[in-house]
């Protein structure tokens, strides 16, 4: 399988095709994000499909990509709209996947490193209010 056809295939996700995801990922795949942490195609399916009732119009854009053969990094941007507990605003998470391989070219480990804290926390009213302040607290006089 190739990286472009696994990036297209996120970058057009539904919920109807979060039932593709065998042909991209082997049975005994790991995946880990910051709020999760699964191994199983159909462990991995399942927080796919978490996301479609959790979110609106959730989409992918990749940006960027570093390849090899037993791997990559992909770059992303995560695009949705709030259903609850906020304004109904667009947003978006940026963040990046290290992917590694088998020999069948299916995924094996996929981590998505993102930060919780500046990409979403920061971005609901109480919870935001407070990051804000600690953030300027800790951070260097400029």
């Amino acid at each position: 399988m190739s990286v472009d056809r696994l990036i297209d295939f996120f970058e057009h996700l539904t919920p109807e095709r979060v039932a593709d995801i065998p042909a991209f990922y082997a049975d005994d795949a790991c995946f880990k994000d910051p709020f999760n942490g699964v191994r199983g195609v159909e462990a991995i399916q399942a927080i796919f499909a978490h996301m479609y009732r959790q979110v609106d119009s959730p989409r992918f854009v990749v940006t960027d990509r570093v390849v090899d053969p037993g791997g990559a990094m992909l770059v992303w941007e995560f695009h949705y709209r709030r259903r609850r507990g906020g304004p109904d605003k667009s947003n978006v998470i940026r963040g990046a996947s290290h992917l590694r391989f088998d020999a069948d070219g299916k995924v094996i480990y996929h981590r998505d490193y993102w930060d919780a804290a500046e990409e979403l926390y920061a971005t609901l009213p109480v919870i935001g209010w407070l990051i804000s302040r600690l953030r300027r607290a800790l951070s260097a006089p400029q």
